[in-house]
């Protein structure tokens, strides 16, 4: 038996029933999206004792039932959407649940890499990590436009706005003391003309709302680290061998194994992997036409992608 899923409000399941006489025969049945309602999918998935159960990778949709058929014994398979077209013009939820158990029976589906529970559960920290240092990075660009839009040319001078002795000038200069004053914490003399500035009262308000933002968001990536490090401390070998690659730290490690797993027969080879990343170049030739450039799909894995970038630039020592 093949069943296929379609996930919206509501779940469309169809299972394709091979008789003992050769014969086929559909059962179609819909459920609701709560609890109860996933149970009774799963319960109803377990009775038929299916060879494969298919659904779509709609959005976070596919979360939930996936992990009602996990606890009554069912791996089921995660497809892409966009590898299972049906026809066009003819798309409805049972059409597509239909279509799916046809493409599982015919063995023409191949899933898409699921990780275990608890490596999901921690792509919830590493994800909500990633979301905080973007909010960071805003509000730290913010504050040197605060601070250029109030005359004080910190940012030409110093490397690293937020190093620790550029951090103690602003707030020195938040609080309204005075270059000589600013200048203690700090020994480089040029520093005085680019303190210089003409801020006012709303400038230092804004200021100081968007240092005391800064700092907090530092807090809870902190807190978001120190969880993240916790759940996977039987993890040592594995972040170990990940921070040998050059630029990963421990937290890039981390984060890399709660996104890969720490099992790669899950993706065969590492142009796989790559693909399924999203960062795979495709070329194209039609005809005699010249190929066309090579490029980089965007529908792959935004947050993979977005780590690729952060990873190699993490813990890198700052110039004050």
């Amino acid at each position: 038996m093949w069943s296929g899923w379609t996930l919206t409000a509501q779940i469309t399941a169809c299972a394709i029933i091979e008789e003992a006489d050769g014969t086929t025969r559909i059962e179609q049945r819909q459920f609701g999206a709560f609890k109860k309602d996933r149970r009774a999918l799963a319960e109803w998935a377990a009775a038929l004792r299916p060879d494969e159960v298919v659904m779509e990778s709609t959005g976070i949709y596919w979360k939930s039932p996936y992990v009602a058929l996990e606890t009554v014994g069912i791996r089921a398979q995660v497809v892409n959407a966009r590898h299972v077209k049906n026809v066009p013009g003819r798309k409805t939820d049972v059409g597509d649940a239909q279509w799916l158990a046809t493409l599982a029976r015919a063995g023409l589906l191949r899933g898409s890499f699921i990780p275990p529970a608890k490596l999901r559960e921690l792509r919830l920290i590493s994800r909500q990590r990633q979301k905080l240092v973007g909010q960071l990075a805003s509000e730290k660009n913010r504050l040197h436009k605060v601070l250029t839009d109030g005359g004080v040319r910190l940012g030409v001078v110093v490397s690293d706005l937020h190093g620790q002795s550029a951090r103690a000038m602003v707030k020195a200069i938040i609080l309204g003391q005075a270059p000589q004053e600013v200048l203690k914490f700090a020994s480089r003399e040029e520093l005085f003309d680019a303190l210089q500035g003409d801020l006012t009262d709303s400038h230092r308000f804004v200021l100081d709302e968007l240092m005391r933002h800064v700092e907090e968001i530092e807090a809870r990536i902190a807190r978001f680290d120190a969880r993240l490090l916790a759940e996977l401390k039987d993890q040592h070998n594995a972040l170990a061998l990940l921070q040998t690659l050059p630029g990963v730290d421990l937290i890039g490690a981390a984060m890399l194994l709660v996104e890969i797993g720490g099992d790669m027969t899950a993706f065969g080879s590492a142009d796989r992997l790559a693909s399924w990343v999203g960062i795979c170049p495709g070329s194209q030739r039609q005809s005699l036409r010249p190929p066309t450039p090579l490029r980089i799909r965007s529908c792959g894995q935004p947050n993979k992608v977005r780590l690729q970038v952060e990873v190699p630039i993490v813990d890198r020592p700052s110039r004050r």
